[in-house]
């Protein structure tokens, strides 16, 4: 069983209870708080002995002195045969009131450490605290695994918000509720007699009767030694007993005292055990230390937001669970198609590539790559791989390269697909490891491995375009993702460009719809975005999004993209098409991967044609006047410079230091990009010297020949662009 299964059935099995203790938990740590309140706390340096003097001038027939975890003074004392407990000021003995032990219903503390049950109980609310610590455990190691390790534990979360509430909540508390798990079960071991706190028996010791009087605590150097810091309980000797003897608690340990000599009579150092209880118990409950106990009070209370989130997220799960339609048996397909998923969504491209080569008149057998085999009557295999974290394999899919290297070889060609985000360096990582295996293995391919970004249907399409060729049968592969709820965006502004090679461009400028508190609230609307975020935008007559990289962010009052007419663009042309007032259905996607963390580094933004748009969101919102340094590649400063008149603004403005364009079809136009790299590359050297970050935005040729130049700029540093990646210095957003 895996991390996530024991998450998951430990979760929604004792859930509920582990919430009960959340909550009154949550209640009874206002009890330090309220004792903090209720009584001045005593001097650490005021000698017992001073204090013993003023109380017993003013509380007579005390038997007992207690300091409390609050610091307060607490004597027990009998009237008669009335039994009191008084809260005294330690400045002079005054007596301030009656001391009761809470002020929360007792019914709250048992239901907290019993759940109601007695002794069973006690060992039920154990079993549930060693829960919560597997349940903290198992948090962690999915935790690390969404997250991508511990480098990006503190990454930008994605997902819907039940995750991202999830995860955020998780990253702030896991530590606390381990702890408090920790210190629950230090304590369960105490109360149910499974360690012994004290070192046995008392000692059988008895004050000297002399016939002189009893000393008073102001003559006995113990107690005038003793200050109140170390001090948690003092009994008095008893008046009708004349053998009986002072008894001393501190946190070293336990001391009896001859009343008429003042002599120690013996000491019993505190156990390590006694030790371990006392440190769990301040950290379980507060007490004596009232705003740890208020932290602790907020951490009761996140295990509900947790085990809410948690249903919700294992209830939005059930609903993404793979229905492959129409699937054939196994032994009878032609056409095996096996998917590893952690999120779920590989299984939609997985449908679309089944119902495809289903219309052809294959029979199609699709299931989890756990099952990963071959009969009599397979054709053709298919491998649709996401990967998961830092380069893993989904859950279900742990032990599938174990289960193929033990299988016999087939004639049978296997295809991987992978899916994965090229903003993680290990990007399609698991998809890789798939094809070495298989490769080394043996198995023969129908296509070389290829990798989809960010669940991109055009990308998906384009492999089918190759697979089909391959297959020399017609093939249409249309992923219809699950579309998230739009919004209607209204064309504000645009500015035309005359493009290149019959592909005119336009900057397009979009205004949302005013959102009330409410729909905020609910989550409604368009989602905040930042510069280097996606938009997703629905055309008319199709389901499939198309997405453009956020030229502005939510701050700057409006939505921007830069738009290039693609050859049959289906949305392209809408946008191209549109006047203003018109309107779109549209989403945002974050990107964290791409997005410029705050910084006092140098910037270093590489971009060519359309790819500028995000890049020039980033220096639009450089209000710290960050060191940015742009290259911009483009075909011809008279048809694309792209931003070109704000460019010179920012640069006025000082939020760019420097800008250099190059454009490769005029004549002493700087040829490409990497061109202006490499005669700037001493000033290159200089900036990832002092700790640089780089963007870069374009055509996936243009990223991959960057790489290559900055490659050879940057080894004599004995640096490269993969160690800056895996540094998270270098990101590339692509298409």
């Amino acid at each position: 069983m895996g991390w996530k299964s024991i998450h998951r059935w430990l979760g929604l099995t004792i859930g509920t209870l582990a919430v009960v203790l959340g909550i009154t938990g949550a209640i009874l740590a206002f009890d330090p708080v309220q004792q903090a309140w209720q009584a001045p706390a005593a001097p650490d340096d005021l000698p017992v002995a001073t204090l013993v003097e003023r109380v017993v001038r003013t509380v007579p027939g005390a038997e007992e002195l207690r300091h409390l975890p609050s610091g307060a003074i607490v004597v027990f004392s009998f009237d008669g045969d009335q039994a009191r407990a008084t809260y005294v000021d330690p400045a002079d003995g005054r007596v301030l009131g009656a001391w009761q032990p809470s002020a929360l219903p007792r019914w709250v503390k048992n239901l907290h450490r019993s759940l109601l049950l007695g002794d069973a109980g006690r060992w039920g609310a154990a079993s549930i605290a060693l829960a919560i610590g597997m349940l903290c455990v198992s948090a962690l190691m999915l935790l690390l695994r969404r997250m991508g390790g511990w480098r990006r534990l503190a990454a930008r979360v994605r997902g819907s918000l039940a995750q991202r509430i999830h995860v955020v909540t998780g990253r702030v508390v896991l530590t606390m509720l381990c702890l408090t798990s920790l210190t629950a079960l230090t304590m369960s071991a105490s109360t149910l007699g499974l360690v012994a706190l004290d070192s046995g028996t008392e000692p059988d010791v008895v004050s000297v009767v002399t016939g002189q009087t009893a000393l008073p605590a102001g003559q006995i150097s113990m107690l005038r030694s003793l200050s109140m810091q170390d001090l948690r309980k003092l009994n008095f000797p008893d008046a009708a007993d004349p053998e009986d003897t002072w008894k001393v608690s501190t946190r070293q340990g336990e001391g009896w005292i001859d009343r008429y000599s003042g002599k120690m009579l013996a000491w019993q150092d505190v156990t390590l055990a006694q030790r371990m209880y006392d440190l769990a118990l301040v950290l379980h409950t507060g007490e004596g230390a009232w705003p740890w106990a208020l932290v602790l009070a907020l951490v009761g209370a996140s295990v509900l937001l947790f085990w809410l989130s948690g249903v919700v997220i294992w209830w939005q799960a059930r609903g993404q669970a793979p229905h492959i339609t129409g699937n054939s048996p196994m032994t009878q397909a032609d056409v095996l198609i096996f998917v590893a998923s952690e999120g779920g969504s590989t299984w939609g491209f997985a449908q679309t590539l089944h119902d495809a080569l289903g219309r052809n008149g294959h029979r199609v057998h699709t299931c989890a790559l756990e099952y990963f085999r071959t009969t009599t009557a397979t054709r053709q295999v298919f491998v649709l791989a996401a990967t998961y974290g830092d380069g893993q394999a989904p859950a279900h899919a742990s032990n599938a390269l174990n289960r193929i290297e033990q299988l016999s070889v087939s004639a049978v060609p296997v295809t991987v697909l992978g899916f994965g985000d090229r903003q993680y360096p290990t990007f399609c990582a698991f998809a890789e490891v798939l094809e070495k295996t298989l490769r080394a293995k043996g198995w023969s391919a129908l296509l070389r491995l290829e990798s989809i970004h960010q669940q991109s249907s055009q990308q998906f399409a384009h492999w089918g375009q190759a697979l089909a060729q391959a297959l020399g049968e017609p093939l249409i592969l249309e992923h219809v993702p699950r579309v998230p709820i739009t919004t209607a965006l209204t064309l504000v502004a645009r500015e035309d460009y005359p493009g290149w090679d019959g592909q005119p461009t336009a900057i397009l400028r979009f205004a949302w719809p005013a959102q009330d508190w409410r729909e905020r609230l609910r989550a409604q609307g368009l989602a905040h975005f930042a510069a280097g975020d996606l938009v997703g935008i629905v055309p008319p007559g199709s389901g499939v999004p198309r997405f453009y990289s956020l030229a502005s962010g939510w701050e700057d009052g409006f939505l921007e993209i830069c738009v290039r007419q693609m050859p049959n663009g289906l949305c392209s042309m809408h946008l191209l098409g549109l006047k203003p007032e018109d309107h779109i259905a549209a989403f945002i996607r974050s990107n964290p991967g791409f997005a410029l963390p705050r910084t006092r580094r140098p910037v270093l933004l590489i971009g060519a044609g359309t790819g500028v748009a995000p890049l020039a969101g980033f220096i639009r919102r450089n209000d710290r006047r960050t060191r940015m340094h742009l290259y911009f590649g483009g075909r011809d400063p008279a048809r694309d410079f792209y931003f070109g008149s704000e460019i010179q603004r920012w640069l006025g403005e000082g939020r760019l230091e420097t800008v250099q364009t190059v454009f490769s079809r005029v004549p002493d136009g700087g040829g490409y990009v990497q061109d202006a790299l490499n005669r700037d590359a001493e000033h290159l050297r200089d900036l990832v010297t002092q700790g640089a970050i780089v963007r870069v935005c374009g055509s996936r040729a243009m990223a991959r020949d960057v790489t290559l130049t900055l490659d050879a700029i940057l080894a004599p540093l004995q640096l490269s662009v993969a160690q800056l990646k895996a540094k998270e210095r270098y990101a590339e957003d692509v298409f």
